[in-house]
């Protein structure tokens, strides 16, 4: 039974070595576009990573400004520099807005991961446990998709032993 599988004349897969070599090509043919269509997608998603990253790295600008302004609010003497910073920080963010990049809102709204990164939980009486409770950098969106996320603080429960 053995042989049979050896031999040409009972076996109907078995393929004349040159049939056999075609085939074993457009095999090989097929498998190397796969691979190429694969390294591309592979290879564009980098590349759209890298690009995120980069328009990210941009936006520390944007959390100097805030940083900027809250110091400089409580300073009287400030006040027309504070006005002038508020309107370059109100004009960058436009140009930004032109090009897909928005702020979001945090500040009492529920964690979401997608959207913060947590860098701190604090009990928060009066805020319901899981709740962003503070902005230490804003996030951002580009054209509906997460540019950064904000880094926030959240609330958890307060202790029992403070009740």
């Amino acid at each position: 039974m053995a042989d049979d599988l050896l031999n040409p004349d009972r076996d109907p897969s078995f393929l004349e070595p040159e049939e056999e070599l075609q085939r074993l090509r457009e095999a090989l043919e097929a498998k190397t576009r796969e691979a190429e269509e694969h390294r591309d997608r592979y290879l564009r998603g980098a590349a759209e990573f890298d690009n995120a990253r980069k328009r990210a790295a941009r936006l520390p600008v944007l959390d100097n400004f805030d940083r900027a302004l809250q110091a400089a609010r409580g300073e009287p003497a400030a006040a027309a520099v504070t006005a002038g910073v508020d309107l370059i920080q109100r004009e960058l963010l436009r140009v930004l807005e032109k090009f897909g990049v928005t702020p979001f809102v945090s500040v009492g709204q529920p964690f979401d991961p997608e959207r913060h990164e947590a860098v701190a939980r604090v009990p928060a009486q009066g805020q319901a446990e899981g709740t962003v409770v503070n902005e230490t950098a804003r996030g951002y969106m580009l054209n509906g998709r997460v540019l950064r996320p904000a880094m926030v603080t959240v609330a958890t429960p307060p202790d029992a032993a403070d009740s």
